[in-house]
């Protein structure tokens, strides 16, 4: 680990303000650890090391720079939580990788050596731990005949597939798989079936995928006309098909699962700063960082909430950070070690930063003001507005000093004053460097003011968490008890808790309160505002109808938002996080009915033993059958004594157990266990186990067929069998059917186009 602490006493420097928390987040994922994983790092080192290494770029335009003074500055706005970058930069500034950028996008040639070159780079980019963006449009469609071999092209989509495949196998920066988004122009000539892609959950698991919608695509499905399909290598038009039910597909399959989402790429383009460079065909993984080929993103996020004091904005504050991060992010670009030399010549030829906000939510709170009202979307846009106009004007400070960008002359700025970054500001999600600052993601309304928490590993019972601002509310009302907070919990939404005072659930908002509309209101104000995109995710209700979506998709487009990502509450089987309890209604039991009563165990019973791998490790099932050789218990060990597998495990086979005493016949348990979904399924060629339950099922049905052998013979499902045949991967964590965080346990979360975990910043795209 680069070491700089000896340049100044940590001792002099202020305390980082964490909550629990962050530091449990910080230990897990940033600070510094030896060869046997053993941490070796305080919070205070990692913000002394990341504010050093990145004052150190000072030197390069100043040989006198007082680098110590700068980094004390990059250190305090880092430690007092009022602006942080983005996760690759605090895990690996001043440490062996340096590697500092999240996200890249890469060219897709038509050819096999240039499709083969980016899968190469890809690689190389996920090993560094960047997540990539692709724009598959240039690729012949399939079935095209190829002249060179006389053989026949297969298309964008079975590429996707490969670049799913190495993507597998190769986990960022040693930690996790990386993540990509795949764009199609909507002009491409296997467009729909690009837009039918992902209907199956797990196909193209590491990828998010967005249709490329054009201003004249839109007018099309206006006009309810036919829209042409055109060839990228002959450039002549191949099929016409009608704009309005292919807008339609678009908007039924985001209904369904999600995706795919859609970005406007004109309206994307009439901001792209360097035109005469090329246009821009893709975004990073979530989709708010439009960027040209061989362009990476370096991002930040300012914590709104630190810039309310006595209940106004202190803006003299927000401008000193601003400046301030600004100046830490343009010198990010200098110290980072880039994984392609075609990387580092492209990003520092046009130095795009993305000065984002985390927190307003928080900031709403603590200035009254509700985040569905009028007075909340002005407030977002002014915010905006200034970090804009005052980043601009930081970087034209830094032109002054260092030099415009090198493609200046180049850019749509040429005939102004000089700039040193082509753009400067983002919203980006803020799903980890959110949870280290205590903040609310991005400009995303609460998810919840209090909701149970999981402890992975815990034998106690689930931890309460409730948003301090609300909790401090509840005192100062006089109003807080243990019986109120068990309601919120179990509520989706305050506002019709009668015993909470009503300017309380008129403050504390949260996304369930908020309407799709209001949503596509506040993402398009900060839009205003920004460089480049915002990312935002768009909630439905699950009772939501395809008309609402594609009202949503129209109303985006007509205020000038780049992209939409929506997402239909229980659309997937990524379970997201919920706080409202399941159905309490209850059924009087029928006193008269002959209830079963198990059979009694004898002293003796034999039974055999199965062995099956699964997510967690082997998996040894115990049958043990009565005296008619019947299935009468069952018993299920993996993983150590007292552990939640165990646990879980034990808990299934006695409830399994209980049902073959009382005489339940057992294909009916199995049809109860089978395809149970965890976070960790196995893919082999022999099935896929999705699950301990899973598992155990698959293990029950072996038995009663053909006995012990017919564990070996166990070939899958047809979906299975298809998955399989298809390229998926052999082992799988991180995949579109999560409905747990593989890291904490807690229930995952859609949101701005990826799977995340609010808890501990767990997130598959970055």
């Amino acid at each position: 680990m680069a070491n700089h602490t000896e340049t100044i006493p940590l001792e002099t420097l202020v305390e980082p303000q964490l909550t629990k928390n962050s530091r449990i987040v910080l230990e897990k994922r940033y600070l510094q650890k030896d060869e046997n994983l053993n941490v070796i790092e305080t919070p205070k080192q990692l913000f002394w090391r990341v504010a050093y290494n990145i004052a150190s770029a000072d030197k390069l335009y100043n040989p006198n720079a007082n680098v110590i003074e700068t980094a004390k500055r990059f250190y305090n706005m880092m430690a007092k939580l009022k602006f942080l970058p983005n996760s690759p930069t605090l895990m690996n500034a001043g440490a062996d990788l340096q590697q500092l950028s999240g996200c890249f996008v890469l060219p897709v040639g038509d050819s096999m050596e240039e499709i083969f070159d980016t899968i190469k780079n890809t690689a190389l980019v996920h090993k560094s731990g960047g997540g990539t963006g692709f724009s598959f449009s240039r690729l012949r469609p399939k079935n095209d005949v190829v002249k060179s071999t006389g053989g026949v092209a297969s298309g964008p989509i079975s590429f996707m597939k490969v670049f799913n495949s190495a993507t597998e196998e190769v986990k960022q920066g040693g930690t996790r798989r990386g993540a990509n988004m795949g764009i199609l122009n909507i002009s491409h000539p296997n467009i729909i079936e690009f837009i039918k892609c992902k209907e199956e959950e797990g196909i193209l698991n590491n990828f998010n995928i967005s249709v490329a919608v054009t201003d004249k695509f839109m007018r099309a499905v206006e006009n309810n006309e036919e829209f042409e399909l055109i060839n990228p290598k002959t450039k002549k038009v191949v099929k016409k098909i009608n704009a309005k039910e292919t807008f339609n597909l678009i908007v039924d399959k985001a209904w369904s699962n999600g995706e795919p989402g859609v970005v406007f790429i004109d309206i994307l383009n009439k901001s792209n700063p360097t035109p005469e460079l090329g246009e821009i065909e893709s975004t990073n993984p979530c989709g708010e960082q439009p960027l040209l080929p061989y362009e990476s993103c370096n991002l930040g996020s300012i914590n709104l909430s630190k810039f309310v004091e006595n209940n106004t904005v202190n803006w003299a504050k927000l401008k000193d950070i601003t400046w301030l991060a600004t100046h830490f992010l343009d010198n990010v670009i200098d110290v980072n070690s880039f994984p392609l030399p075609e990387i580092e010549k492209t990003t520092k030829a046009n130095r795009k930063i993305g000065l984002g906000v985390m927190g307003f939510a928080d900031m709403l709170i603590q200035l009254k003001i509700p985040y569905t009202s009028e007075k909340a979307l002005e407030l977002g846009e002014k915010i905006m507005a200034f970090i804009d106009k005052e980043s601009k004007a930081a970087s034209m400070k830094l032109a002054e000093q260092r030099g415009a960008f090198p493609n200046f002359n180049k850019s749509i700025y040429k005939n102004g004053p000089k700039i040193r970054n082509a753009t400067r500001t983002t919203i980006a999600p803020t799903g980890t460097i959110g949870v280290i600052a205590g903040a609310s993601g991005g400009i995303e309304p609460l998810f919840a003011v209090a909701y149970t928490r999981h402890v992975k590993d815990s034998l106690g019972a689930d931890l309460v968490e409730i948003n301090p601002y609300f909790e401090k509310a509840l005192k100062e009302k006089g109003v807080y008890s243990n019986e109120l907070i068990s309601k919120v919990v179990k509520s989706n939404s305050i506002q019709k808790i009668k015993e909470l005072p009503e300017d309380i659930r008129k403050i504390f908002v949260t996304a369930h309160d908020v309407t799709p509309k209001q949503h596509i209101r506040m993402q398009a104000a900060f839009q205003k505002h920004t460089d480049n995109a915002v990312s935002k995710t768009v909630n439905f209700p699950n009772k939501a109808t395809r008309e609402d979506v594609k009202n949503v998709y129209l109303l985006a487009y007509k205020l000038n938002c780049k992209g939409v990502t929506v997402y239909r509450d229980g659309s997937r089987q990524v379970q997201v996080l919920k706080t409202k309890k399941e159905d309490e209604k209850k059924t009087e039991k029928n006193k008269s009915k002959v209830l079963p009563k198990p059979k009694e165990r004898p002293e003796m019973i034999t039974g055999v033993t199965y062995k099956i791998r699964t997510g967690y490790g082997s998996l040894y099932v115990t049958i043990n059958s009565d005296d008619k050789g019947e299935p009468f218990e069952v018993f299920a060990q993996t993983g150590k004594t007292g552990g939640v597998l165990a646990a879980k495990s034990e808990a299934i086979c006695r409830m399994v157990s209980l049902a073959l005493r009382s005489g339940i016949d057992i294909d009916e348990v199995i049809e109860q266990l089978k395809g149970i979904r965890g976070p960790m399924p196995h893919w082999s060629k022999k099935g896929i186990v999705l699950s301990i339950p899973d598992a155990i099922s698959k293990i029950l049905s072996a038995h009663i067929n053909k006995g012990q052998t017919a564990l070996t013979e166990f070939n899958g499902n047809e979906q299975e069998k298809k998955l399989i045949s298809s390229g998926e991967p052999k082992s799988i964590a991180d995949t579109g059917m999560l409905p747990e965080c593989p890291d904490c346990s807690n229930i995952l979360e859609f949101k701005e186009g990826c799977v995340v975990c609010q808890f501990c910043g767990y997130s598959r795209c970055n």
